[in-house]
């Protein structure tokens, strides 16, 4: 298993969580006509990078066991807590952190 491709899917569900954010912060919005909440900067920009972190996973699993590409997929739930929290100035609630640390666990488990 090679670092390269961790260090790809890694960063790939990092950005799938940017992307997140960035759904969420277009959805906060109000837009003059329907359209134009799918048809925004922020909506077409996160597509772009899921459809980026699509190609990125697609190449990174020629070096990643499958088993272990699952795993570290299941971070970006952790990412998209702590991105919310820094950028969408969202607070903690005690299922999320709850939540995020059975998600920790189970990683842990997983690969040891």
């Amino acid at each position: 298993m090679n670092n390269f491709f961790m260090f790809l899917m890694f960063a790939g569900t990092f950005f799938t969580a940017v992307s997140q954010v960035l759904l969420k912060r277009s959805a906060q919005k109000t837009y003059r006509h329907p359209i134009y909440e799918y048809l925004n900067w922020r909506v077409m920009l996160a597509y772009a990078i899921f459809f980026g972190v699509l190609l990125v996973n697609t190449y990174a699993f020629t070096g990643v066991d499958m088993k272990y590409g699952t795993v570290i997929d299941a971070f970006s739930y952790v990412f998209v807590m702590i991105l919310s929290y820094v950028i969408l100035k969202e607070k903690f609630s005690k299922g999320r952190v709850i939540g995020n640390l059975i998600i920790i666990t189970g990683i842990m488990i997983y690969t040891l």
